[in-house]
């Protein structure tokens, strides 16, 4: 379950939709989102007479009662500081309450159990002077409403979603091309390593092992780390390729098992393990667009699901890739799903909290792609300059482009990953490229502030059983001596 804020923007409205009474709220909420929200609490912010949707925000909802008040507070001030910073503070806000019934457990039993919990987000908004017009529970297919006591409209077994696709809401999205992408649940399992009962999986760990224990001996010495990060850069383009020229599968779950398919398990390992670099992971981000940029998704997807056992941590690279993809190529909501769950593997990968604040931020990804492209360009002009140089060519001219250690050439002047001023790619995982952005567009910078839950309130860790027994724990910690030892590319350096 995803604990961290997804937070857009105030919508844009040139396409006005009138929404009457809680069913068609209901209904309009996947449009809003992109997406089915399961186990979430959604807060949507409405501005002047008319009730103009503004900022929305989702946060997982906590499993244990006692997290609510404090939840509930954050959660109210966020948004309304939010979007009190976008530009005006908001007149009323909508929350929705949606979660799954469990096994036997009813709808109207869910509407129950979480009715505390509406009740500290009215009292929340309350408090901070800005009213809930409306509370909705959907589960089970269909909807309560916390603030109508009228039974005629609001009856106690609740009333049925409309049918899929059968409302203005969705005719209007239809006409608009908003996409719905399922449920959030779905999506997220496209993201999720292998389970441990899953035969794959063990192969996919044992190959994992075996990489490690080879690779680390190679990336503790300089020169192994460069050609290292230059295998994994040809692997990782062999398999976006390979993925590219497979037959197009429509169905999600069929899609997968067929990229699944494709890549070997020691092709899956090595891309995996090398990706740990942050170089790599930043030459890595330059397939954001284009005919490279689906593939390259699908490949950060399948090296996401086989960071299996005690590799899930090594899952924050790919899945921060998969979220700048899907957020380079327009698709938002997938986009914070991933660097969601990237967040929470790692609440310290710094690339993947830039990202997501930025795409929460609503920010324009052109300039981050306008820095990846020069990057780009610059080494392959250095490469095109050392290609034409005689060989046994020395001097300045000889050196010019690269940067000491860095294993890639870029132009005379042009800022790197490894320098204290730099303005790459790489510097994205470090902080400056994303301020450097917000400036340029005439935008505040926003800290958000996730909510941080105990561990015993964030649901069942997920089963490491690559931990047990002597072949599962051991080169997850020779890779981690080495990434404190490894200067740049370290973890500390994300």
């Amino acid at each position: 379950m995803n604990k961290h804020h997804d937070t857009t923007g105030p919508t844009d409205d040139q396409q006005q939709i009138t929404l009457r009474g809680p069913a068609e709220l209901a209904d309009a909420l996947p449009y809003m989102m992109g997406y089915h929200p399961t186990d979430s609490i959604v807060m949507v912010a409405l501005h002047g007479d008319r009730g103009r949707f503004g900022g929305r925000l989702r946060l997982g909802i906590p499993r244990s009662p006692r997290e609510w008040p404090p939840v509930a507070e954050q959660l109210a001030e966020c948004l309304i500081e939010g979007c009190e910073r976008r530009g005006s503070r908001p007149d009323g806000i909508v929350v929705f309450l949606c979660q799954d019934p469990a096994e036997g457990e009813t709808g109207r039993r869910v509407m129950e159990r979480l009715r505390p919990l509406a009740q500290r987000l009215r009292t929340a908004c309350g408090t901070l002077e800005v009213p809930v017009y409306e509370a909705l529970c959907i589960s089970d297919g269909r909807f309560w409403s916390y603030c109508c006591p009228d039974t005629r409209c609001c009856p106690p077994d609740g009333n049925p979603l409309a049918l899929p696709g059968t409302s203005v809401m969705a005719a209007a999205a239809a006409y608009a091309g908003i996409q719905v992408r399922g449920s959030l649940r779905d999506m997220e399992e496209r993201l999720r390593p292998w389970p441990y009962g899953k035969a794959t999986a063990a192969e996919q760990l044992q190959a994992l092992d075996t990489a490690g224990a080879a690779l680390v001996p190679r990336i503790l010495d300089q020169d192994g780390r460069d050609t290292v990060r230059a295998e994994t850069i040809e692997l990782a383009e062999r398999l976006v390729r390979r993925l590219a020229d497979g037959p197009r599968v429509m169905d999600p779950a069929a899609a997968d098992a067929q990229d699944d398919a494709l890549i070997g398990h020691d092709e899956a390992a090595s891309v995996i393990l090398g990706l740990q670099d942050r170089e790599t992971r930043d030459r890595a981000a330059e397939w954001m667009e284009g005919e490279q940029a689906a593939p390259a998704l699908r490949l950060w997807r399948a090296l996401a699901r086989r960071c299996v056992g005690a590799y899930v941590e090594h899952s924050a690279a790919p899945l921060t890739l998969a979220g700048w993809v899907a957020w380079s190529t327009g698709d938002e909501p997938s986009a914070r799903v991933a660097l969601g769950l990237a967040l929470e593997v790692d609440p310290e990968y710094v690339f993947a909290r830039l990202l997501h604040q930025a795409c929460n931020e609503g920010l324009d990804p052109e300039s981050l792609r306008r820095c990846l492209r020069q990057e780009r360009d610059a080494r392959a002009a250095a490469e095109a300059r050392a290609g034409s140089e005689p060989q046994g060519t020395t001097g300045p001219q000889a050196g010019a482009g690269h940067t000491a250690g860095s294993g890639a050439p870029t132009a005379p002047g042009a800022r790197t990953a490894s320098g204290a001023r730099t303005a790459s790619a790489s510097r994205v995982g470090s902080g400056a490229r994303v301020s450097l952005s917000v400036r340029k567009a005439g935008r505040r910078r926003t800290r958000l502030r996730p909510v941080r839950l105990p561990a015993a309130d964030r649901g069942a860790p997920t089963p490491r059983p690559g931990t047990v027994g002597p072949e599962g724990g051991a080169a997850p910690s020779r890779l981690r001596a080495a990434r404190r030892s490894g200067g740049r590319g370290t973890r500390s350096g994300r």
